[in-house]
């Protein structure tokens, strides 16, 4: 099999940073909207942002088992029809995600393990024949549209991040930013939204003082969301 160099896993790094500076442009947007009462477009964005996150969770996961292929490419020089029990996991995972992807080189490493393993095998791992591929990237793929939750805490944190006071809608379908001595009620989209504080120019964290505390979020569900909430926690300290 020919050799897929490090330079070329490196291109998964690129690829998320540049993901990441179009997210954390995407949260100043949303925290705009938020000042603006623009509720329900902010939550549209938001289904946006969870969406990209779960993408770039994707990507970090492809690079981890790119990597792996690169220090034990000794076991893909085997001749064997199958991978080795070490390595099969990464490369079921490739050829199953690559093409879910916008990375050229992770299609170009995709075509070289299914030439290497033949067609038979590859026809195998692309219907999951075996369960072969991991569950941890299937959950990353098969992604619906994400629980009001999710999309009330992304909320929370990212007008907590901004000095902004968002209280989640309750079932009435109400909810907004609030100003903390403030009732008056302005026009937007959303119901319940008032006159929000002035947004600053930066996140209260990039300039050293505290945001102002966000009202208590409901928990999201912990199933085909677990791995994002890690991410979700990073989010805070930002």
């Amino acid at each position: 099999m020919p050799p897929w160099n490090a330079t070329k896993a490196k291109r998964l790094r690129t690829l998320q940073e540049k993901k990441e500076a179009q997210a954390k442009a995407t949260r100043r947007d949303i925290a705009t909207l938020l000042e603006r009462g623009k509720l329900e477009t902010a939550r549209i964005k938001v289904e946006n942002i969870i969406n990209e996150d779960i993408y770039l969770e994707l990507l970090e996961l492809l690079e981890l088992y790119s990597e792996l292929l690169i220090a034990r490419f000794g076991l893909l020089e085997q001749n064997t029809p199958e991978p080795d029990p070490g390595v099969s996991e990464a490369v079921c995972s490739i050829i199953y995600a690559a093409p879910r992807t916008e990375l050229k080189e992770l299609h170009v490493l995709r075509d070289l393990l299914m030439h290497k393993y033949g067609r038979e095998f590859s026809l195998g791992v692309m219907e999951n024949r075996d369960n072969c591929v991991s569950d941890r990237v299937l959950r990353k793929i098969n992604v619906g549209m994400p629980p009001p939750e999710l999309v009330d805490a992304y909320l929370t944190e990212i007008a907590k991040g901004y000095g902004l006071k968002y209280s989640p809608r309750n079932d009435g379908g109400e909810g907004g930013v609030r100003e903390s001595e403030s009732d008056e009620v302005v026009e937007g989209e959303g119901e319940g939204v008032k006159t929000p504080p002035k947004l600053p120019e930066l996140p209260l964290e990039e300039k050293d003082s505290k945001p102002a505390p966000a009202a208590e979020k409901q928990k999201p569900p912990e199933d085909d969301f677990e791995m994002l909430k890690k991410r979700f926690e990073a989010l805070k300290k930002r």
